[in-house]
């Protein structure tokens, strides 16, 4: 997908001193979730070309006990008469792939190619002190940020970078935590409600069902793969993304998915993120304001400690650049994380968030004016609110966003318990 780039990346004028940037963005490519995979599939998926690391170590790393690199390597047993479902081969369901990998390194240098080679904002080497990394706690987020932080600051080899992440019941970032009231609202319009304007595309679909349960042994009863095209739309593009051929039937190998049926797929997908997360009107935001509100809270914290900072003589340099505080965080993350952000920042056009599919803040001072400002970039580019207080996000007051978010979920989200009946 479109990210900052050194190419397309759209610089501001020299009036302007950039601050501090957050990023968010998808996980990259990876193989499907075992739960959305065929009940038998035709052909293997072999993940050899890579290897998963999943060790602790102690610290400080260089002590008298130190860790080996163990990584899990995928096999089946000739005395275990089972087998998996989906899948044959060697990889996990989910795992970033190879190309996914490579994908997210590219990324991180891209990143460092605008942030820190064009702007000169990074600094050279990785410091804990200006630069953090977050993930959820779905490893496949972890095995994207190994290879962004080497993308970025990988000149040595043997760095360690820690990755923040929050207690899974309670986190921001995926999210994890609990809000009833917004589940409540999303079962009256989306996924698994009998809303009129959710359900008819799935009668008009139909017979795109009917074929395609055909063709993968699903049965019609799974709800798993008939409340949503998400589970059809995961498996077909995730073959897709690897040039792996259409699915056929393990009976009939002359009856398989055509392109066309696949598209069709895609196009529903899209249609259903676009109703779910902004399409449904005021119910979306709430919904999002709910999930996700802790997130932009968050965000806008880390807004305001960026401009405490560099407003403290005391810790400035004589190039102006600040000398402690984070001033670049980076979060790796999932479709239903950048779908919330869209859907808060009201996104002028909403899709379902590709893999590697990126959201970034900036936040400038004017040299002549004590005032911030903030512009937020949707695949390399200015994003584009469809509301009015919002509009373009280029060089808005960074007031004018705080006023929004803290409106929807208050400063430091202190209305998200009441929110959400907690």
């Amino acid at each position: 997908m479109p990210h900052v780039r050194p190419d397309e990346y759209p610089q501001v004028n020299s009036s302007y001193v950039l601050e501090y940037v957050e990023v968010i963005h998808r996980h990259h490519k990876r193989t499907p979730y075992a739960a959305n995979t065929f009940p038998v599939e035709t052909y293997p998926w072999y993940c050899d070309d890579e290897a998963l690391f999943y060790y602790g170590a102690p610290l400080p790393t260089h002590g008298a006990n130190h860790s080996a690199n163990t990584y899990w390597s995928v096999y089946t047993s000739s005395a275990n008469p089972l087998s998996p479902r989906g899948f044959n081969g060697t990889c996990q369901f989910p795992q970033i792939t190879r190309g996914g990998l490579d994908d997210s390194w590219q990324h991180g240098n891209d990143l460092y190619g605008v942030y820190h080679d064009l702007l000169g904002f990074l600094p050279d080497k990785y410091d804990p002190n200006l630069v953090s990394f977050r993930v959820t706690n779905n490893v496949i987020t972890s095995q994207v940020a190994g290879m962004v932080t080497s993308g970025m600051f990988g000149g040595e080899a043997h760095q360690e970078f820690p990755l923040l992440i929050q207690p899974a019941s309670i986190d921001s970032l995926e999210p994890g935590y609990t809000c009833p009231a917004a589940k409540n609202n999303f079962s009256a319009y989306g996924v698994g409600s009998s809303d009129a304007a959710w359900t008819s595309h799935l009668k008009a679909a139909a017979n795109l069902y009917a074929n395609l349960d055909t063709i993968s042994g699903i049965p019609p009863t799974d709800s798993g793969f008939h409340l949503s095209f998400d589970h059809y739309f995961d498996n077909l593009s995730a073959r897709l993304c690897h040039a792996k051929p259409l699915p056929c039937n393990a009976s009939n190998p002359a009856l398989c998915v055509t392109r066309a049926m696949a598209d069709t797929v895609f196009r529903l997908g899209q249609y259903e993120y676009s109703y779910l997360y902004r399409d449904a009107g005021a119910r979306t935001l709430e919904y999002s304001a709910g999930s996700y509100g802790i997130w932009v809270a968050e965000l806008a914290q880390h807004l305001r400690r960026a401009m405490q900072v560099t407003d403290d003589d005391s810790v400035r340099t004589g190039d102006g650049t600040s000398t402690s505080g984070i001033r670049y965080r980076h979060k790796v993350a999932h479709d239903g994380s950048i779908s919330h952000v869209l859907s808060i920042l009201q996104a002028k056009q909403m899709v379902w968030p590709g893999m590697g599919s990126e959201v970034v803040f900036e936040l400038y001072q004017r040299k002549v004016d004590p005032q911030y400002y903030i512009r937020v970039l949707w695949g390399g580019q200015v994003l584009r609110s469809s509301n009015p207080t919002l509009g373009v996000l280029d060089m808005l007051p960074v007031e004018i966003l705080f006023a929004y978010l803290d409106g929807l979920v208050g400063p430091r989200a202190d209305k998200i318990p009441s929110m959400c009946n907690l």
